[in-house]
């Protein structure tokens, strides 16, 4: 059909985001990564710089096997306007500073230059698509570990996550093997919450596609992580990534029948500070200031040509998603 980041260059992602600047312990810094997760640059600049990687904050996660620019914030006493990093796959550049950390609330979209390679028609640009969670949301079996965090399964998600090498989890339970809630514990919240999150975004994908599927003339695609169907249609439906305080409809009583689950289920007070209330999520997103190039020759896949498709998404949607919906051949 097509190749999506065949090269990191072919995928470029730049954040736009409200900052105010003024006097703080709050240096607000661009950075840019490629080929690297958020989350291991964060990591790499905080060793680098000798700050706690909870001093360090940012509006999301971009996509590694890409050449992205978000600005994170390093709270710090001390004075970092001269600090700059110039590494082979990432640089730090001083942009001000301010008294707040940086938060998803401050983004305001994410632009998008892509090189679609390994193709010989230009696709069919729409300008909504379904809101779908893509691939990046659920990795290995993020979802599966935070559906048995939500059922109190914690023994199998305990044997789950000894596939993730959590250093201080296995040690909690080498110590005590049955400890499974204390093992779990030992993992910071904010990687506990992945899982969390990837489950809800699987319910979520469940619920939109069924609405598709019985609203729309679709095609159906089947994915590495579940069968989705797309429509050129849209509407202004919204669903929940459910929570304990998300209001019960058909639809949701649907889901979490299907599920075997209640509402009382996302309270998890085994785990503290972890319960989910739950929010909403369009079911259909705009895109924004679309270009596309014309065809071209392919230097990297013979007899196959390429294009080039700029756009900017509201934070929490996937390009990715976009492309493979513009992709697929014309619905009936």
């Amino acid at each position: 059909m097509c190749i999506l980041k065949q090269i990191p260059r072919d995928f470029i992602v730049i954040e736009s985001l409200n900052i105010d600047q003024s006097e703080g312990n709050y240096y607000y810094f661009e950075l840019k990564k490629t080929n690297l997760t958020t989350n291991y640059a964060i990591k790499f600049i905080a060793e680098r710089i000798h700050v706690p990687i909870k001093n360090i904050s940012y509006a999301g996660n971009k996509d590694k096997q890409a050449e992205t620019t978000q600005t994170i914030s390093i709270r710090s006493y001390q004075d970092l306007s001269k600090l700059s990093l110039k590494e082979e796959n990432l640089s730090l550049k001083y942009l001000g500073n301010g008294k707040q950390p940086i938060s998803l609330g401050d983004l305001n979209f994410n632009y998008f230059e892509i090189t679609i390679r390994g193709i010989t028609n230009l696709p069919k640009i729409q300008e909504y698509f379904p809101n779908y969670f893509d691939a990046q949301r659920f990795s290995k079996n993020n979802a599966v570990i935070g559906k048995c965090l939500i059922k109190k399964d914690f023994k199998k998600a305990a044997e789950l996550l000894k596939e993730n090498n959590h250093s201080l989890f296995d040690k909690q339970l080498a110590k005590n093997p049955t400890n499974y809630v204390g093992a779990i514990n030992s993992i910071s919240k904010k990687i506990l919450m992945i899982y969390l999150h990837s489950y809800q975004s699987e319910l979520f994908n469940k619920m939109l596609n069924a609405h598709i599927q019985n609203n729309y003339l679709n095609i159906t695609k089947t994915f590495s992580f579940g069968e989705l169907s797309f429509t050129e249609k849209h509407d202004k439906k919204e669903f929940p990534l459910i929570g304990f305080e998300t209001t019960p409809n058909k639809e949701i009583l649907e889901i979490l029948k299907q599920e075997n689950l209640t509402l009382r289920d996302f309270i998890i007070r085994q785990l503290p500070n972890l319960s989910l209330e739950g929010t909403t999520r369009k079911a259909f997103v705009k895109v924004e200031k679309i270009k596309l190039s014309d065809l071209q020759d392919d230097e990297l896949n013979k007899e196959k040509k390429k294009c080039s498709l700029s756009f900017q998404l509201p934070p929490g949607s996937y390009a990715t998603m976009f492309v493979k919906t513009i992709f697929f051949k014309s619905y009936s």
